[in-house]
Parts: structure tokens; sequence; C-alpha cells
């Protein structure tokens, strides 16, 4: 156990503490919008907050930091585990307040993105980032864009109040099986993990019907039904009742005096994380890991997180693997499939056929698995089907579904209306005739899809230096006004 570093100065602990965040994934807007406030700082805007993009392609919308790199577990996958020789440090909440406070004054963020190694315990972790989130609300009455993680393991009170307190909350699965876990982190467990996703959902779900909406998240029909229970290489591990019907849900805090925490519980939802290729799961079992996580706990977002080596550990990739990248990108396409075009993961995947081809995308790799219902025309094709042919999305197939009743489309038509016609036009008939003489045949379209995205391919895999982005040297910023 190495000690916490305690003589720092706030730019010497945002230095380390941002830089080991970057293991987070967080490429998210907001998903709120709360207007500005007189007397208080900011706003949360939907889909509002400022993105930029790190040179390893992940988004840096927020100001995204650990509390403290300590950490008393023990996981083989992470930079900050306890058995690692690295400086540590922990922030004040204090010094977290000011930092987002002056960072939003100067417009270089429009939120805070905070999650903690393990400090001490979960529940006296889960303790200090409260308390760091209610100063931030209420001293600094700071009305910006908080996304938090939670803390497996930590009292269901700290859950809430944190829950209460943050636009988004998350807790991160890591890896998709018990097995996975007992391996690499030991100190964690699916039911620790699972249990407080529960409640969360529970939680949302309440406050959504209350204020009159849906009390489930918005995405296609398919993924929003309830299935078996979360994936296990030993089978299925149950995942409990489902906690929109059954009153699982966590408990309104006490108020403070002027009532601050009477407000909606995770109003963007809630996400979580797993690790892409520290472990040796198939796409199929990572796909059918995240279909069930949307329908039993109806999850916002599932991210992952493109596993690079940085421990050397036999039970890891060897340091200096290249991340698989272009995996990460696939399953990132396959989960906007299962979440708006009504697919489900049984259809991109089999036991049979377990991993994605990494040189295009799922939605052409389905293609070319049923090329008995290709070509499509695109005069009487229905909504469903249109929205299954490649380079078709829901925006372009309402658009055909609105032109066509006026007249007989084109190739250049469906340009116009944003079909990616590189990949339609394979699939796609316009009054009964092809946009060239191709043969529907699975070995000469594999052939023209994949070096179609070739050169999108090679800069995938290939993008360089994987650092998250300083506020610093990227925008070539002063530090003298943060202190």
């Amino acid at each position: 156990m190495f000690d916490v570093q305690k003589e720092m100065s706030v730019k010497q602990k945002l230095e380390i503490l941002a830089d080991a965040a970057k293991y987070d994934v967080a490429c998210t807007s907001s998903g709120v919008d709360r207007k500005g406030e007189k007397g208080a700082l900011g706003n949360a805007r939907a889909c509002g907050i400022c993105h930029s993009f790190a040179a390893d392609g992940r988004c840096i919308s927020l100001l995204k930091i650990l509390m403290t790199n300590h950490c008393v577990y023990d996981c083989r996958y992470c930079v900050n585990r306890s058995s690692n020789d690295v400086v540590r440090t922990t922030f004040t909440p204090e010094e977290i307040c000011d930092l987002t406070v002056e960072f939003y004054k100067r417009n270089y963020i429009e939120g805070l993105f905070l999650s903690s190694g393990v400090l001490k315990n979960p529940a006296y972790t889960m303790e200090k980032i409260c308390e760091t989130l209610l100063l931030l609300r209420t001293r600094y009455r700071f009305r910006g864009y908080i996304h938090v993680k939670a803390i497996p393991g930590a009292p269901e009170e700290l859950l809430a109040r944190a829950g209460y307190l943050a636009d988004r909350i998350s807790i991160n699965m890591e890896l998709p099986t018990e097995e996975s876990l007992k391996k690499l982190a030991p100190n964690k467990s699916l039911s620790a993990i699972l249990s407080p996703m529960a409640k969360f959902s529970g939680t949302i779900a309440a406050h959504r019907l209350a204020v009159s909406k849906d009390s489930r998240m918005e995405r296609h029909g398919i993924n929003r039904q309830l299935s078996g229970g979360i994936f296990s290489s030993a089978g299925k591990l149950t995942g409990g009742q489902d906690p929109v019907s059954s009153g699982n849900h966590l408990l309104l805090p006490e108020p403070s005096g002027n009532g601050s925490l009477r407000r909606p519980f995770a109003p963007a939802g809630q996400s979580t994380q797993m690790i892409i290729g520290a472990t040796g799961e198939t796409d199929y079992h990572l796909l059918m890991t995240t279909q069930q996580l949307y329908q039993r706990f109806d999850l916002k977002r599932v991210f992952f997180s493109a596993y690079i080596p940085i421990n050397e550990d036999a039970a890891l990739p060897a340091i200096g693997t290249p991340p698989p990248l272009l995996r990460e990108h696939r399953l990132y396409q396959a989960d906007w499939l299962l979440r708006f075009y009504g697919f489900t993961a049984q259809e991109l995947l089999s036991p049979q056929q377990p991993n994605f081809n990494e040189q295009m995308d799922p939605k052409c790799n389905w293609a070319l698995r049923h090329l008995e219902i290709f070509p499509v025309e695109v005069q009487t094709a229905p909504a469903d089907l249109l929205l299954r042919v490649p380079g078709i999305g829901p925006k372009s197939a309402r658009r055909i579904l609105e032109a066509r009743r006026y007249g007989a489309l084109d190739f250049p038509d469906l340009k116009k209306m944003g079909v990616v016609l590189k990949r339609a036009h394979y699939f796609l008939t316009c009054q009964g005739r092809m946009m060239y003489k191709v043969p529907i045949e699975e070995k000469f379209l594999t052939r023209q899809l994949t070096a179609d995205n070739g050169r999108e391919n090679w800069e995938t895999q290939y993008r360089s230096n994987h650092r998250q982005m300083s506020l610093f040297d990227d925008f070539g910023l002063q530090t003298g006004g943060v202190s």
C-alpha cells in the first residue's frame, strides 16, 4: 500500500487525477434541459454539452477527474490498483468545486465527470463524493451537468443522495461474467454491481412516472422488453425482478434546510462500462450482456472501453499489444442497432458466428448473411426493411417513406436524402433497377465492402497516442488562473 501524497499543488493533483480518469468512458451529452437561475451558476441543455475529442477518439466534454487514485482494491487491469507503485493523491471536495467553477467560468467545460478509486472503503469514498456534489449544488450553486460514478458496495442512502445530486449516475460493470471478475477483480462481484443498478432503475422510473413520462428510457421497443437474467459463462445469472414494477428503488434522502435535494433522480439515466479485450469473451457474449442490461435495468447507454495494456500480468495481454479499437468501434455500431434499429443480439451474432467481421460494419455483416431478402425495392419496401439496408438510417428511411408517396425515386434522390450509396447501392433497386450491375453474392460483396471501408478501418485501428486531452497542452491555455 502506498501513501497518499498530500503536499501537492492543485495543478499537480489535476495532472495526475485527470490522466488517471482517461480509462472511464464518458462520451455523452447531458440528456437534461435545465435553465439558468438568478444567483446560480450554469445550466444544462439537452444534448448541449460541447464535445472535444482526444487523440484516441474518445469524447471529452466534461472536466473528467478522479477524486482520488488511491485504491484499496487490486483489480489486475487497473493502473491505480493497490499493488502498483504510482504517485497517489486526493482532491478535497472544495478543490473539486473550485476547479469545476473556475473552468466553467472560463468556458473550458460545461460540466463535471467525477469518478474515484476506493479510498479506505466504499462507504467512506461515496460519502466524500456526496459531500463534493452537495457543496457544488448548494454553496457554489452549480446547475451544470454532473455525471458521477457510484462505488459498488456503498450504503443505499449514499447512492440515493448521489443520484439526486447528479444528472447521470453510473456503476461500472467492467467485465461481463462473474468468472472474469473473480479472475481480474477479486474484490468485486456481479451481485454488488447489479443490485444498485436495479435500485437506480426503479428510482429513475418512479421519477419519470411522477412527471408524466414513460417509465422506460427512449429506445426501440424490442429492447425495452424484459428477458432472462444477465448472461454469464456459467449460464444465466438472475438479475431479480423488473425494478420498474417491483418497487425496487432507493428512498428519498432527508432534504437539507433549503430543500436542495428535492430534485429529479438522475434525469439523464444511468450507464455502465465494459472493458473489451482484457478477457476472452466473444462479441456475441458482450452483445447479449448489453441487450439484457438494456432490457432488465433500462440503462441509457452501455459503453465499451478497448483495453490498453498498462500492467505486467500473465492474465492480461502483454504491454505493447495494440488495443482493440476497431472491435470497440464495431460493438458501438452494434449497440446503435440494438437501441434504434430494432435488431436483437441474436440476429446480429450467434454461438456459431460469435464475432463480427471487423472490416465492415455490423449492419453489412448481417446483410451478407441474409442475401435472400436483397435487393430491396425502394418504392415498396416497408419501413422496418428499409432500416435494415446498409447505408439507410432512421432519418433517411423517413424521408424515403414520405417522398415516395409523391413520385418515383432514383439513386440521385436517395443521395440527397442522406442515404450512403457506397454501401446501399449493393442492396437496393430503384424502379426495379440497381445502380450498377453487380452480383448478389457473398464473397464478391464482402470484398467490395471491406475495400470501401479500408481507410476508415485503418484510421480507427491505428490512430496514435492514447492519451486524455489536456486542458493546458491542447488549447494552449495558461494555468496561472487556477490554483
